[in-house]
């Protein structure tokens, strides 16, 4: 399937302006509240419902024999204009 990306932004930052990021995050997710992505002049507003698939990923890339990156994704999952229940799966747990 096609992907049609509608907003990146990739830069580095402290562990305390990523925190808040995600806590921006979190708290709409909870409060049931549109996020809206912005950098510059580009931004774009998405409604999750309530039950989106929510995708956690540890992934090390790079070169065999060269240096490697480690990344940890953090992604939600909807259809487009449905309410997604998401997929059974094990308890995930962060720590």
């Amino acid at each position: 399937m096609p992907e049609e990306v509608l907003f990146k932004s990739e830069n580095r930052q402290s562990g305390d302006e990523i925190a808040s990021f995600l806590r921006t995050v979190a708290d709409n997710l909870e409060q049931g509240t549109d996020i809206t992505l912005k950098a510059g002049s580009e931004s774009v507003t998405l409604s999750p419902p309530a039950r989106p698939t929510f995708e956690v990923k540890a992934e090390r890339e790079g070169a065999t024999d060269g240096p490697k990156e480690l990344s940890v994704e953090f992604e939600l999952e909807w259809p487009e204009n449905a309410e997604g229940e998401g997929e059974p799966g094990g308890e995930l747990e962060i720590e």
